[in-house]
């Protein structure tokens, strides 16, 4: 009996062992999942899955795309149950969230060799008070756009004077010699940019009634006179690719459906400004990813997040999004590379970035594009008096900026 006895405890330990052994085995081959939010088009996502789907099974990537990223995120930033794990947006929300607590420096997580070969202005986009919180992945910009059909290369305009020249004499007829969306902050950009002048300063100082400010106010609203009232995204792209509009000024999300329309569309540089002697100088958007602290939470999660930004910071992916999206990749060593050197228009894009200026990154910004979108909108819409409209659109900036502190 005793030896029966025995024999049964040794079986029920070794059977014991086994089962946990089995069990870890079981833990430790469970997949780390990574979600990740995003608000970009199909093309740019599927780029991405594509150039992930080797980490799998060991590492799932989830996307989920949300339209109101921005604001949502400001409400589960905090939470690990319901914040995502990373995010794919543009840099200029990286100043909210970082005065919320809720981003994870970039560089706790990226080679720093990827980051010394980043374009220098994607780095500026990218940091918030001395820290990088952004893995810059692409940028856009604004680009000059003609049609064909109406002007030669050497024909597109190379001042604004002269671009006023030509507004004047082909609006006519239901044609529009240039069109944008004129009461638009992002589209008012290259105009108070080009004449020197910023919606906010570095220090989170508006400065919508400067000198800079009311001179580009004036000098556009000539242009403005010769647009549809009606500025809405849609109204100016149906102009435009229906042929009625000769030139305007767009991003590379408007060029697939351009060429399908049929146009001969052209990409040229921005035309200068004649008082100052610089371009029309759009701002300039990077798009990467951020990571939220509550990501790295966990030694395995953070691991398998520093695998994907390896992966997402690599040559081979930046130029399959560039070529795929139209828009620049962040990489500087990519511009060397065949296929980028022959896209138009990503090397128009970096060309016209060189000059762009980094859309703010603040949270002061937040305020200022419904106030800078108000103060058009009077100007350009109503009639209302320049100097009297940007004196009481600065007063609304300043009450609003100081509610958020």
């Amino acid at each position: 009996m005793k030896l029966k006895h025995l024999s049964l405890v040794l079986f029920l330990v070794i059977a014991t062992i086994l089962s946990l052994s089995c069990s870890k085995q079981k833990d430790d081959n469970n997949p780390i999942t990574i979600t990740i939010w995003h608000d970009k088009e199909d093309v740019v996502v599927d780029v991405i899955k594509q150039a992930l789907e080797p980490l799998s099974p060991d590492i799932i990537v989830n996307f989920e795309r949300k339209a109101s990223l921005a604001e949502t995120l400001k409400l589960v930033g905090n939470n690990p149950k319901t914040a995502p794990d990373m995010y794919l947006y543009a840099h200029d929300k990286i100043g909210v969230y970082a005065e919320m607590g809720i981003l994870e420096p970039i560089t706790n997580l990226v080679n720093p060799d990827t980051i010394k070969n980043l374009v220098p202005m994607t780095k500026t986009a990218a940091t918030y008070k001395g820290n990088m919180y952004q893995l810059p992945i692409y940028f856009e910009t604004l680009l000059f756009l003609y049609n064909k059909k109406y002007l030669k290369a050497e024909e597109v305009p190379s001042t604004t004077d002269d671009l006023l020249t030509y507004v004047k004499n082909k609006t006519k007829y239901g044609h529009f010699g240039y069109i944008e969306q004129h009461s638009t902050p992002y589209y008012f950009g290259p105009w108070i940019n080009g004449f020197n002048g910023k919606v906010i300063d570095e220090k989170g100082e508006p400065c919508l009634d400067s000198k800079e400010s009311l001179e580009a106010l004036a000098y556009h609203l000539k242009f403005v006179k010769y647009m549809p009232d009606e500025s809405e995204y849609a109204t100016v792209n149906t102009l435009f690719i229906e042929g009625k509009a000769h030139t305007t000024i767009g991003g590379p999300w408007l060029i697939p459906t351009i060429k399908n329309a049929g146009i001969d569309l052209g990409i040229a540089n921005m035309p200068v400004i004649n008082q100052t002697g610089k371009p029309l100088t759009p701002y300039l958007g990077v798009q990467g990813f951020q990571v939220l602290k509550t990501g790295v939470q966990d030694p395995s999660k953070k691991q398998a997040i520093i695998k994907i930004l390896e992966i997402l910071s690599s040559e081979e992916v930046e130029i399959k999004l560039a070529l795929a999206s139209g828009c620049a990749p962040a990489l500087e060593s990519c511009y060397s590379d065949e296929s980028i050197k022959k896209d138009e228009m990503v090397m128009a894009m970096k060309t016209t970035a060189e000059n762009a200026v980094p859309m703010p990154n603040i949270p002061e910004m937040d305020v200022m594009w419904t106030v800078t979108g108000n103060l058009l909108t009077a100007v350009n819409m109503s009639g209302q008096d320049i100097e009297t409209s940007a004196k009481q659109a600065q007063e609304k900036a300043l009450n609003l900026i100081e509610n958020m502190k």
